[in-house]
């Protein structure tokens, strides 16, 4: 199920698909993501999913809040947010290969959907 157009069916707007099928029920389930995230985690889950959806490339979440980062060493490839410390929200572009410059930096601007991996606390492992 896609979240992008259960929502809002917008032209030119971010895709987001889900990995993990219980992230995607707590997206489209008000009721069961407050039990399977708890009140502050799942109001902010829902704020940086509602950042995505309404961006037209990912270059675009840098100016909104939740620390939109390309993550580095096995993570390479994956970028996260922030949620309620020390949780993450982690995604990947769904373009393949990812876009990057004659540099080998990514090309942000050029991603134009994404699909949510996982929550967790990659710092404490």
């Amino acid at each position: 199920m896609n979240f992008f157009f259960l929502c809002t069916i917008r032209k030119h707007k971010m895709k987001i698909t889900f990995k993990d099928k219980d992230l995607e029920k707590c997206a489209l389930n008000a009721k069961y993501g407050l039990k399977k995230l708890g009140a502050r985690r799942n109001a902010t889950y829902l704020k940086r999913l509602g950042v995505l959806q309404n961006i037209d490339n990912l270059s675009q979440a840098k100016f909104y809040p939740g620390n939109f980062h390309e993550l580095i060493g096995d993570r390479k490839g994956q970028w996260a947010c922030d949620l309620d410390q020390p949780y993450r929200l982690i995604f990947e572009p769904h373009e393949n290969p990812i876009p990057t410059d004659e540099n080998g930096k990514y090309l942000w601007i050029e991603i134009k959907g994404v699909e949510i991996i996982e929550i967790t606390n990659y710092h404490g492992k």
